[in-house]
């Protein structure tokens, strides 16, 4: 699609995703319109400095919660598409503050519908919804009995065991705030096509990152800690519950289908956007100290009795019918071989520079979880979708962003 001349607006142009997809809309000379919230200190928005994009997007201050804000945005920007990326967007955050969560979330979205409604706008709008409304995927049956026990009730009940890779028409079962605020969200613009005709098109992106991400999230989190110990800032590393898996892709494969999804995505419709690949956190932190220069050679869980030679080697062999990349934890974890608890205390990692910590933190555990998160990218792959980005290649580009010392946090 040529973007030359057309006018976008960003909601969240200033966030993680938004400033990737702003840099790529002006390097296609779009005429780019960033919503953003007045800062009380004057500040300019972090990402869009480090992109180099500050002074290119025209900045419109407002807020989700305000709807005369977003009909003021529809007037000056006058969109031919909008990318409604803007949300209180960390999940462990909405489990402490929900009702925040739902204000800006799901107020948010309703104001923004309405303020297209009201201004008769044409625009085709893509809203950023996510994986996290799966929320409890089963995997095995294994995996179902102990969700039932902990739970007590599974709604709806799976069809059919495995339920990876995940569908759009897979059964929604958000297990957090942050995830219902997201099926609101999405519904909303399903229902707001059918009754009033706009043109909107749903993402349920997974996992996306890539240097820049939140801190707060799991790979920052994790890459930041890595590069913290090889400067010798930290002695050991601490991460919640390592046997989630997730569907990561890089931010600027997701990118790309966001302006797929604009220029092809069929109105009223649900896209996954993923790389139908799964890894668990381990294999995320393990990855990670191999490519900033640790050999790894074994693990051990501290209290002792869980020992994996060579954790990394890398299979492509198929499970949940698809071939991926995926290392030997991956598989154990993932054929019910192996799994770690807060009574493992942590893992014991054998290098060739000596043994690596990885502690158990019992604050960073989920009061629900999401197990495992892998997509089935096949309807966005129909109308041109792709994957370019490896796990390496993310891993890569999150630890050069933390070896820059005023990153590292």
């Amino acid at each position: 699609m040529n973007w030359k001349d057309k006018n976008v607006l960003i909601t969240g142009v200033n966030g993680f995703a938004g400033s990737y997809l702003a840099e790529e809309l002006l390097n296609n000379d779009a005429n780019v319109f960033g919503l953003i919230r007045r800062r009380a200190d004057g500040s300019k928005a972090k990402n869009l400095v480090t992109r180099g994009i500050d002074d290119k997007v025209n900045l419109l201050e407002g807020d989700l919660t305000d709807i005369t804000s977003l009909a003021d945005a529809f007037d000056h920007a006058q969109p031919e598409f909008v990318f409604h990326l803007a949300a209180q967007s960390f999940v462990e955050r909405s489990f402490h503050n929900s009702m925040e969560t739902q204000n800006i979330n799901c107020i948010g979205t309703a104001n923004l519908l309405e303020a297209a409604r009201i201004k008769d706008s044409d625009a085709k709008i893509v809203f950023a919804g996510s994986s996290e409304e799966y929320g409890l995927v089963i995997s095995s049956k294994e995996q179902y009995q102990r969700a039932k026990e902990e739970y007590k009730t599974i709604f709806p009940e799976p069809d059919t065991i495995p339920e990876v890779p995940i569908k759009e028409t897979n059964p929604l079962r958000p297990m957090s705030p942050y995830a219902v605020s997201k099926v609101y969200g999405d519904y909303l613009m399903q229902n707001y096509f059918h009754s009033y005709d706009l043109d909107t098109v749903v993402s349920r992106a997974f996992n996306h990152e890539g240097a820049g991400r939140g801190i707060m999230f799991v790979t920052s989190v994790v890459a930041n800690q890595v590069m913290k110990l090889k400067f010798g800032e930290i002695d050991r590393i601490q991460i919640g519950n390592l046997n989630a898996f997730r569907d990561w892709s890089h931010v600027k494969d997701i990118v790309q289908g966001y302006l797929l999804l604009a220029a092809k995505g069929k109105s009223g419709e649900v896209y996954n956007q993923g790389s139908m690949r799964t890894n668990s956190v381990l294999s995320y932190i393990l990855m990670g100290l191999e490519e900033a220069g640790w050999n790894v050679n074994k693990i051990e869980s501290i209290n002792g009795g869980k020992v994996v030679d060579n954790p990394t080697e890398i299979n492509n062999s198929p499970i949940y019918g698809i071939n991926f990349d995926k290392t030997t934890v991956d598989q154990m974890i993932l054929e019910n071989e192996l799994e770690y608890t807060l009574q493992d205390k942590g893992i014991n990692v054998d290098t060739d520079k000596g043994k690596v910590v990885i502690e158990f933190n019992p604050a960073r555990f989920r009061p629900a979880e999401v197990p495992i998160l892998l997509a089935d990218t096949h309807k966005i792959q129909g109308i041109g979708g792709k994957i370019q980005h490896s796990l390496s290649d993310i891993l890569k580009d999150q630890l050069n962003y933390f070896l820059n010392k005023e990153n590292r946090i």
